[in-house]
């Protein structure tokens, strides 16, 4: 066992004191690190840039590329356990580190959800539903893709891509080259439009000894592809399938193992929710929940890693809704502090148009009279 490590009923335990290894150092690991201050434990950023979000709030951080041996050797015994922000890790990368330290979450859940194809027939194999798809290689595939879905679709790269990026919609048959120049020809996946009435994400945190929570299900509204605002208690269409969202969420999570925060993005349909995507890490759809519930997402993903028994999800307001700052909107600071009921995170991000510069929180209260009349009953 390596420092810090200790054994438990069933579950490796790593002690508050010790230092925990996170790949990226952008604002998810900045939250992460501030979360695993407040349990006592050290971060140890690793990422190939110099600086990031996180770079104010860890104890470490190294600067390495994800295909320096040598780096990644030093940084998995420089901790007890190694997390990640983002999914788009070389696997090369967690190979060397996971015959050194262990991964959580492991390393099948960043398989799958780093490239479309998989993660989409894994939620078919659990009794998902997923917009109409087929795997695209070649134009003749893409050719007889759109000939069978139809339009309007779209089409996405097999992997990387987010907030809108990698993506682009094909209104009309004629456009289905372009668009696949536009991607620069990857290797892709075509999907046929989804009809929905609202957005809505499944945030599951999952421990290893495979007890796991949920917390209330966000209603999200994006804007030109990025998450605008995340709003709990969704709207009634959205409450209605949730439960059956959260139950796949479940499942998803058994299958892969999954040790950690993992988010799954529905639509809200009429004839129940499809699923989007699915993200093995802590998610933008559930910033509200650093005061929105008892035990944040961030709080809890280090819990779980770490090997320590999960908070409560419990919300702490009837009502909490997160917007999210982009570009320009950070430079509002000064009016959102002036109001008592607003919580600011700023990221420590140099402002740029599309760039996600911070959000900010607010927790309503019941009407005037409501909580008396729930109390009486």
């Amino acid at each position: 066992m390596g420092p810090g490590l200790r054994r438990g009923t069933s579950v490796m335990i790593l002690s508050p004191g010790s230092t925990i290894g996170i790949l990226g150092g952008g604002q998810l690991g900045r939250m992460l690190a501030i979360a695993a201050a407040q349990l006592g434990y050290r971060s140890h950023i690793y990422a190939p840039e110099a600086s990031g979000p996180a770079t104010e709030v860890s104890a470490e951080w190294t600067q390495a590329a994800y295909d320096d041996a040598d780096a990644l050797e030093r940084f998995a015994k420089s901790v007890g356990v190694v997390t990640y922000e983002f999914e788009n890790v070389p696997p090369a990368a967690l190979d060397r580190l996971e015959a050194l330290v262990p991964i959580r979450p492991g390393k099948r859940s960043l398989e799958v959800s780093r490239f479309r194809p998989a993660e989409k027939q894994l939620i078919r194999h659990l009794g998902g539903h997923t917009a109409p798809f087929r795997v695209i290689e070649t134009a003749e595939d893409l050719r007889a893709a759109v000939e069978e879905i139809g339009v309007p679709s779209i089409l996405k790269t097999s992997s990387l891509g987010y907030d809108g990026k990698g993506q682009v919609r094909i209104h009309d048959v004629a456009e289905f080259e372009a668009a696949w120049d536009i991607l620069g020809r990857a290797p892709s996946v075509l999907e046929g439009f989804v009809a929905f009435e609202a957005e809505f994400s499944v945030l599951l945190c999952r421990a290893e000894t495979g007890e796991s929570v949920v917390w209330d299900t966000p209603d999200n509204v994006h804007t030109d592809g990025i998450l605008d605002t995340s709003t709990v208690p969704a709207r009634p269409l959205v409450l209605t399938q949730a439960g059956e969202a959260v139950a796949l969420a479940r499942r998803v999570a058994d299958n892969l193992g999954h040790v950690g925060l993992l988010t799954l993005e529905f639509f809200a349909t009429p004839h129940g929710p499809v699923f989007n995507e699915m993200a093995p890490r802590v998610h933008n759809s559930g910033h509200w929940t650093i005061e929105g519930a008892v035990t944040s997402q961030f709080e809890n993903h280090i819990r779980a890693v770490c090997g320590l028994p999960l908070g409560s999800t419990a919300l702490t307001g009837p009502r909490v809704e997160m917007k999210n700052l982009i570009g320009e909107d950070a430079g509002n600071w000064a009016d959102i502090v002036s109001d008592p009921a607003a919580k600011l995170h700023l990221y420590g991000k140099h402002i740029r148009p599309g760039r996600k510069m911070g959000h900010v929180t607010r927790i309503f209260p019941l009407p005037a009279g409501e909580g008396d009349s729930s109390r009486q009953a």
